[in-house]
């Protein structure tokens, strides 16, 4: 009888057996095999007066693979579970468990990499199903079930929203708050004064020795009334000043890295992470190519840490090697592994390019020269500061210039550094500096921008609200549901997403807000920590929770839609005025019996091809009237533009070039076309 080791994804099976040898058969769960059912109170598969016992049923489609197991450990002499290294693998171990009836006759591994090396020495060093790992999963889970079918229930019934959960509607409040701030801000007028000379530039900053604010042109001119073009050189700073690499990857810098340098959703990082993480055929050996993916930590093994150095003395110099980076570590930190690296920083990008896909190799580069540099020396750079007196008022210049380039030998690609020379100041000392021009500028100040996804994942990161493994999906869902639309980038509530946020704070303020929803993280942390007791933790929300709900149902006002003055020609209805995924469109009152939607003739004008998919890109609107240019595809793609596409592509990245500002730029790029 062989040994059985259960993973969760098929793609990594055949490798781990690779690596164990013919004593070892590897087999796939395919992720979890049960779930909570959809019966009993609420349809919430959960006794609530009875301590929140769950009832839990296998998934739909899964009873194949659940006997298919059944057989498989039965016919074993041993059982390893080896499901993914985080609470939800640790969860489906203990379903497996107890769905296939395994008894003591098991050990619980986990591989932080897919690696011959890292597979044997976890095979060596099993433990037990951590139970507190597990409950506080299931707690997670629970909770998430309640607060989602009793507030979506809510919110289809009452506003046409689709959903709501603890986190999503945590998330869409930040974007709706900052879209309420953005529409409510407003801009200050200031302005600057600069001097041009020959080689240079100095802004104003002081007058005798006080910060200066301009507040309006009759402050600034009078200001320029005082100035002569002579200058005297006041005062000459050097400095040697250092700049540090940043840590290697977790999960939430590699999802913003790869939004903002790789143009990657945040579910596309994901995906393709899992990919690179679970094995690649690369000729000679399937191995994974990076650390697991779903981790709040940016610690690196002592072994890679000494490879690396090996890596960096031989290829680039000893002055290169730096010091390994330690993080700060936070109350929300898990700190369960590593950090996101290479699993051998000898396969380098170039090495494996030709067994990856396109999108697979851009990922894999990211991850590997991060790691790479995270462990390079300093770079270090010459700055020189100087200031320049005229009239009692006193101008600022700074200039920089890269002496070593350190980590940057690398990373120069992901991080610009230019250098910014100035002249050589000495032989000013006892000479006036003449300006060619002096002159003043007008400016407002500007609201917070917009979020984007990746902006709006550090402001998660930041409040405690969700975790590395729950980041790409709570975007995807707001976006699936319709709550925000996306253009160039920015995150904009719709009609719908805004007023399900609004009925949520009318009737659940205490706990649809970022301070209850990071207590409840901490809550479910402890639980993990055997600190708290997870049955406590639920009465204490559900009773707090409950009687919310059953007031809202009771008191929320139900949106009327508006009459067309139209019947419906399907049932004789009145059709009215619905909001929907895409805007307004009008419907039979008499859903959901009676499904008819009036189809609106337009016509699509196609601009020109979509970048990002085989679509087109085409002009919209959106609830309020304002064009845009999206692509066909979407939802499937979400390229869109707030200027129009001018049918010519960018001779650098080949996205469509747009009308902007009075000039021809590309969508992507810094390209402009010269008039």
């Amino acid at each position: 009888m062989k040994k059985l080791v259960i993973v969760e994804s098929p793609a990594k099976s055949k490798t781990i057996e690779k690596y164990l040898g013919s004593d070892y058969k590897v087999v796939s769960s395919k992720g979890h095999i049960r779930d909570l059912a959809t019966s009993g109170k609420f349809g919430l598969g959960v006794d609530v007066e009875h301590d929140f016992k769950p009832n839990y049923v296998p998934i739909k489609g899964k009873a194949k693979d659940i006997n298919t197991l059944k057989k498989e450990v039965k016919n074993a002499s041993f059982i390893y579970l080896a499901t993914d290294p985080d609470r939800e693998g640790e969860a489906i171990s203990w379903h497996l468990k107890d769905t296939l009836d395994i008894k003591d006759n098991y050990s619980r591994v986990v591989f932080n990499e897919i690696t011959k090396d890292v597979v044997l020495d976890s095979i060596n060093h099993p433990r037990k199903i951590d139970e507190n790992l597990v409950k506080s999963q299931e707690t997670r889970r629970i909770l998430d079930r309640i607060i989602g079918f009793r507030l979506s229930k809510l919110m289809q019934s009452k506003t046409g929203g689709k959903s709501a959960g603890r986190v999503q509607s945590v998330a869409l409040k930040l974007i709706v708050d900052r879209e309420r701030e953005i529409n409510a801000f407003v801009p200050e007028e200031y302005w600057t004064i600069t001097a041009d000379f020959k080689d240079f530039t100095a802004d104003l900053e002081k007058y005798h020795g006080k910060k200066v604010e301009i507040k309006s042109d009759v402050e600034a001119s009078e200001i320029l009334n005082q100035l002569s073009k002579s200058f005297k050189l006041e005062d000459i700073k050097e400095s040697d000043t250092q700049k540090s690499a940043k840590p290697v990857f977790k999960t939430s810098t590699m999802q913003r890295m790869a939004a903002n340098q790789i143009n990657f959703a945040p579910s596309k990082t994901m995906r393709i992470a899992q990919k690179l993480y679970e094995g690649i055929d690369i000729g000679s050996e399937t191995v994974g190519l990076i650390t697991y993916m779903r981790t709040d930590s940016e610690r690196i093994s002592n072994t890679f840490v000494a490879e690396t150095y090996e890596y960096i003395k031989k290829n680039y110099g000893p002055e290169y090697i730096g010091a390994v980076k330690v993080g700060k570590k936070d109350k929300t930190m898990q700190d369960a592994h590593e950090g996101i690296r290479p699993t051998s920083i000898y396969r380098t990008p170039e090495s494996v390019k030709k067994y990856l896909t396109n999108d697979e190799y851009k990922l894999y580069n990211l991850i590997y020269i991060r790691a790479l540099s995270s462990l390079m020396a300093n770079a270090k750079f010459k700055t020189t500061a100087v200031v320049l007196e005229n009239n009692g008022y006193t101008f600022k210049t700074t200039g920089s210039v890269l002496v070593f380039d350190g980590y940057l030998k690398v990373y120069e690609s992901y991080e610009e550094q230019k250098d910014v020379l100035l002249p050589d100041f000495k032989n000013y000392k006892s000479n006036a500096i003449i300006a060619n021009a002096i002159s003043k500028e007008q400016h407002f100040t500007k609201p917070l921008p917009r979020y984007t996804e990746s902006s709006l994942i550090k402001e998660m990161e930041n409040l405690g609200i969700g975790r590395p493994s729950t980041y790409s999906t709570i975007l995807s869902t707001i976006k699936d549901r319709g709550y925000v639309t996306i253009l160039d980038k920015k995150m904009i509530p719709t009609e719908i997403g805004i007023e399900t946020t609004d009925k949520l704070q009318e009737f659940f303020s205490d706990i649809v807000n970022v301070e209850y929803t990071s207590a409840m993280e901490t809550d479910l942390d402890e639980i993990a920590e055997d600190k708290k007791d997870n049955v406590k933790v639920l009465h204490e929300f559900y009773d707090k929770f409950e009687p919310c709900v059953e007031e809202a149902f009771h008191k929320m006002e139900k949106k009327e839609a508006e009459k067309t003055g139209e019947v419906c020609p399907e049932c004789g209805s009145e059709l009215v005025i619905r909001n929907g995924k895409f805007g307004k469109f009008v419907a039979c009152s008499n859903y959901p019996t009676c499904k008819y939607i009036k189809k609106e003739e337009r016509v699509i004008t196609e601009l020109c091809e979509c970048p990002k998919c085989d679509g087109k890109i085409v002009e919209k609107r959106t609830h309020r009237g304002k064009y845009f240019y999206g692509c066909s595809n979407y939802p499937k793609c979400d390229f869109a533009s707030w200027y129009k596409p001018t049918g010519e592509k960018c001779p650098n990245c080949s996205w469509p070039l747009v009308e902007k500002k009075n000039k021809i730029s590309c969508s992507n790029c810094t390209y402009e076309k010269e008039s």
